[in-house]
């Protein structure tokens, strides 16, 4: 056997349970390529099939077509003790050969996660968030040994940074296995733990008092960025202000902590959205790497001025429009599609430019949705407007499935074959903490960067996500749903000029025009993620860590995750319906 392997391979052909998320749908007609029309009727789905195995280099793989990705998957059928990164060239073809988590061998020693959480202090922004809060419940709950967390809460004082804790966290439901396994001293424990503290990255010096600033930074020995505001259509001051100048000076304070073993961003995959085709790999951003326009300091300096200025200029009725318009108009320009994407981008530029030698890890996660499993499965924290046609939309999946199970987004504009990169919560928060672990104990000044995403090892199509909540709908169709007996209608266009000939329907018309605009990018989006750093990650845990702390997104199965947890858990704790 080769010596590569560690053992034998398993079979592989097509999945054959019928519900399966590799069955094949019918096919949109070719007429309306390029700007599908995704109805209830028309998906088309994944479809699956191998053609051959191949050797090389020691490394045995199957490659497999997936039509409706547009590109094709080299999947690992063999355990390698050796991670492989290479492309195979196959004539003008080529093609990503990397590691199925799933066929990984644990490493006998592990990581060693809860040992490193042991005894360390923290300090966390964007707590009161759905990322950080999912991270915070997991440390508490695997590692109740960890030190102090200290928690940066906008509030004016000390006292209402408590009773946000109170409030927002204590008592948020996705800790209630904690409180369940503490019984009457939950609170207690809580506050033990949880430290308060009174501050934003929106301000200079995180607005903390220099006496609560120098006890943190003589106690702290991990730094955790969450803080975020997610909105593809921010205002520009406010997306810069927290994106972009936000992560730098936290970094700027990390650099003050005396015991300091890492500072962990959490950014987004689609900071490299400057190219969304072929595959976007785990680099770090510069300043002044070359894009569609290459960004210098002076650039970011002046963008800084210039929504600054504009601002200033405008009145108060006009200021938000005007200042979306501008965050747009000013990424686009540079090459991101969205103001989002691109003040994450620049905030990644400058912690990686200036860092100076502080060990540091970017995790950039893609769409990130309700948990798989953990705490328990379908916990999500997003928007809480409950009027049919308004919603925030820091979640991508769920304006776009809500809208459409309550009729009001009978089809939409985009490719059904186009990969929509998701993540569960959950799975992000044991990579964080593994990746935390590693490089929290080595302490040595380097820059690691990770995506933690589904485009190469597990994809799903836009496509699949409308067929599984046509299902869904179909069986548990919310009270307001008129698009039960939805036929398909020939285009996007009909569509548009129907409802914009029902003067009742404008609002809906803009809704849909608003909504196609904002998600375009994604709709078409061509690009996959390389996850290889992420794979010798999980490559280097235990079994037992990857069993606590897994992040296998192989084994997902889309169609149970999106019709039978993640809808119901919007539909719980969102909706209330």
């Amino acid at each position: 056997m080769n010596p590569y392997l560690m053992r034998s391979l398993p079979s592989v052909s097509a999945p054959q349970n019928s519900s399966s998320s590799y069955k094949s749908r019918p096919a949109i007609p070719q007429s309306l390529l390029p700007c599908h029309y995704v109805s209830a009727t028309g998906i088309l789905n994944f479809e699956y099939r191998q053609k051959r195995i191949q050797k090389s280099r020691g490394v045995v793989w199957s490659q497999n077509n997936s039509e409706s990705c547009g590109r094709n998957l080299s999947i690992i059928t063999g355990v390698l003790e050796k991670p492989r990164e290479s492309l195979v060239d196959e004539g003008n073809r080529k093609t990503t050969s990397f590691i199925m988590p799933s066929e990984i061998k644990p490493f006998q020693g592990g990581i060693g996660i809860v040992n490193f959480f042991k005894g360390k202090n923290f300090l966390i922004t964007g707590a009161t968030g759905f990322v950080a809060k999912v991270i915070v419940e997991k440390i508490l709950r695997m590692v109740p040994e960890t030190g102090k967390i200290f928690v940066l809460i906008k509030a004016k004082d000390k006292e209402e940074a408590m009773e946000r804790l109170k409030a927002e966290i204590i008592e948020c439901e996705v800790f209630k296995k904690i409180k369940e396994g503490h019984g009457e001293n939950y609170v207690e424990f809580m506050m033990r733990k949880l430290i308060p503290v009174a501050g934003t990255v929106c301000e200079a010096d995180l607005e903390m008092d220099a006496n609560t600033a120098n006890d943190i930074a003589n106690q702290v020995h991990v730094v955790v960025n969450s803080a975020a505001t997610t909105s593809f259509d921010e205002r520009y001051d406010v997306a810069l202000n927290t994106n972009t100048r936000g992560p730098f000076r936290l970094l700027n304070f990390a650099k003050k902590c005396k015991n300091l073993c890492l500072f962990f961003h959490i950014s987004t995959a689609y900071v490299g959205d400057g190219e969304r085709k072929g595959t976007i790999r785990e680099k770090p951003l510069y300043i002044g790497q070359r894009r569609v326009r290459a960004i210098t300091e002076q650039d970011i300096d002046f963008e800084l001025k210039l929504a600054s200025e504009m601002l200033d200029s405008l009145k108060q009725d006009q200021a938000t429009q005007k200042m979306k318009d501008l965050g747009i108009q000013r990424a686009n320009m540079y090459g991101w599609p969205n103001t989002y994407s691109f003040t994450k981008a620049m905030g990644e530029m400058l912690i990686s430019s200036f860092r100076d030698g502080t060990p540091m890890v970017i995790l950039r996660p893609t769409v990130i949705e309700s948990s798989y499993s953990e705490p328990f499965p379908g916990w999500i924290q997003g928007y809480r407007v409950l009027d049919p046609l308004i919603f925030n939309y820091s979640r991508v999946l769920d304006p776009l499935i809500f809208n459409y199970g309550k009729g009001h987004l009978p089809g939409f504009l985009g490719d059904p074959n186009a990969v929509i990169d998701v993540i569960p919560v959950d799975m992000v928060a044991n990579a964080t903490m593994a990746a935390i672990a590693k490089h929290g104990a080595a302490t040595t000044p380097d820059l690691s960067i990770y995506h933690i995403g589904s485009s190469v090892a597990n994809p799903i199509s836009f496509g699949a996500v409308f067929d599984y909540a046509r299902r869904h709908f179909k069986s548990f169709p919310l009270a307001q749903s008129s698009n039960r007996n939805q036929s398909k209608l020939d285009s996007y266009k009909q569509q548009m000029l129907k409802l914009i000939s029902q003067k009742k329907s404008t609002k809906k018309a803009q809704l849909l025009i608003h909504l196609a605009k904002l998600y375009e990018p994604y709709m078409f989006y061509k690009a996959w993620f390389d996850s290889g750093n992420t794979q010798r990650l999980y490559g280097e845990m235990s079994a037992e860590e990857m069993k606590d702390f897994g992040f296998d997104v192989k084994s997902i199965d889309w169609e149970q995750y999106i019709s039978k947890i993640h809808i119901p858990g919007v539909r719980k704790h969102l909706l209330k319906c």
